[in-house]
């Protein structure tokens, strides 16, 4: 009985070291895209007393070989040649093998935030057209990471890389979907997108741990949020299994829309946003350009805390490879905090994108913003900076405000003058010190460039 124990014991040992030790996480698969003429780096398990010899058929007669630590991870780098496919990547561990194929280089760029980022083409689109039934391209690619959450860092997240067609995009983010079209477009080369979002969250939790230990402001921003039932809200708990599995992974950038979450505390969301963008940089150890969406006007936040949340967004563009969107002209119901308006936001972003990271230069895709404002005795005159001078799309220009030294708001006639200024009065104020545009929860503003894009939200008396 002893002897029949131990031989049992025996193949059951043998039958577990027998099992496939050479893994690799999801993100390493099948119909990959890997980003062009980089360091790419490769990763994954393996026993550690045999070396892991790596081919990539980009560049067979090199092998790359790589000795497992003694946790039996492993991480090496080989360098990606320009923008084409499909290739195949070869993985052997002793009498282990892994191959995975149809991999393109390309251009790899992160989709990120909360739901309006999340919002799919399910959830109804009012500017898709016949998107989803034209949707096939083996060059625009995506990995959809699922809702996931760990008080500790995670190693690897499911999912799988998908090619875009009717059957796959439909559930795909509307926003990263039109965004990765147009640079595959406007750039001939394929994009992956990696899709990690979750409607409802808060910045905190998208945010690595180390942010809020090396800053007691950020820690007690963190600590002071209230529990909802959709979303975990502990510091860094969706960072952990969303975007640190993923740190390896070389990517072009980031595109983020998020902010709906946090406009109960508005007022701290500028710091915290800039510890997301810097954190993030941190530990995927490069300056990732980063590019965001100003949230929308929507009549349902409290106080003036949409507003408010909108000015401290516009502090991350103090830091480098950063860009912002505004979309409150892109508004079909005010009373809807998701818009269904969203081929345009991805528009706006591809444009920013492709100006700043691409070298198409002839775009213009910044938006018109305050520069000064001056007092004329009972006049006050606004200069910008725009894209020719500002035209109003509706009879009257809308959305502006003045306030004297009692600091009570009052609607202000504005007239664009010949120089491009704006002369700004009201009745109600006879000596303005303060202005204010589309400064409300839901400002819609209907002052634009020569380029169809509005000028953005300000106030003065900050």
């Amino acid at each position: 009985m002893k002897k029949l124990f131990l031989s049992l014991f025996c193949l059951l040992v043998i039958s577990t070291i027998a099992e496939a030790t050479l893994r690799l996480p999801a993100i390493l698969s099948n119909h990959a895209v890997l980003q062009q003429s980089a360091d790419v780096k490769l990763w994954g398990w393996a026993q550690n007393t045999t070396p892991v010899k790596i081919s990539c058929s980009w560049n067979a007669t090199d092998t790359v070989s790589v000795t497992p630590s003694k946790d039996w991870t492993w991480i090496t780098t080989v360098k990606t040649p320009k923008a084409g496919g499909p290739y195949a990547i070869t993985f052997i561990s002793g009498k282990e093998k892994i191959v995975i194929e149809d991999i393109l280089i390309g251009e790899v760029w992160l989709c990120s935030g909360q739901s309006n980022m999340e919002f799919n083409f399910s959830w109804g689109v009012k500017d898709a057209g016949d998107a989803v039934a034209t949707s096939a391209n083996n060059e625009l690619r995506f990995f959809e990471i699922p809702r996931l959450y760990d008080i500790f860092p995670q190693t690897d997240c499911p999912g799988k890389w998908k090619i875009s067609s009717p059957e796959t995009v439909e559930k795909m983010s509307v926003i990263g979907y039109f965004f990765g079209k147009k640079i595959n477009i406007m750039t001939k080369a394929p994009v992956g997108l990696i899709a990690s979002y979750w409607g409802g969250t808060c910045v905190q939790s998208w945010m690595p741990e180390d942010v809020f230990t090396r800053d007691a402001e950020l820690k007690r921003a963190a600590d002071n949020l209230k529990p909802v039932s959709w979303a975990p809200v502990e510091p860094s708990i969706i960072y952990n299994s969303m975007i640190y599995p993923v740190l390896n992974y070389r990517i072009a950038g980031t595109i983020w829309y998020q902010g709906e979450g946090n406009t109960e505390q508005p007022q701290e969301y500028g710091k915290l946003f800039t510890g997301l963008i810097n954190g993030w940089r941190e530990m995927f150890k490069q300056e990732l350009p980063f590019y965001y969406v100003q949230i929308a006007p929507w009549s349902g936040y409290g106080g003036l805390s949409g507003a408010l949340l909108r000015e401290q967004q516009e502090t991350a563009l103090t830091l480098p490879k950063t860009g912002m969107v505004v979309v409150g002209d892109l508004v079909d119901d005010l009373t809807n905090i998701h818009p269904k308006i969203k081929q345009e936001v991805a528009n706006r972003l591809a444009n920013m994108v492709l100006k700043g990271q691409y070298g198409f230069n002839a775009l213009q895709p910044y938006f018109p913003h305050f520069v000064q404002l001056t007092i004329q005795k009972d006049k006050a005159i606004v200069t910008v900076t725009s894209m020719g001078k500002l035209t109003c799309k509706d009879k009257s220009i809308k959305s502006f405000e003045v306030a004297g030294n009692d600091k009570t708001f009052y609607p202000a006639k504005a007239v664009i003058e010949k120089n491009g200024t704006i002369t700004l009065t009201s009745n109600q104020v006879k000596m303005p010190v303060a202005v204010r545009y589309c400064f409300t929860n839901d400002g819609v503003p209907n002052l634009f460039d020569v380029n169809g894009l509005p000028l953005i939200p300000f106030r003065t008396d900050k």
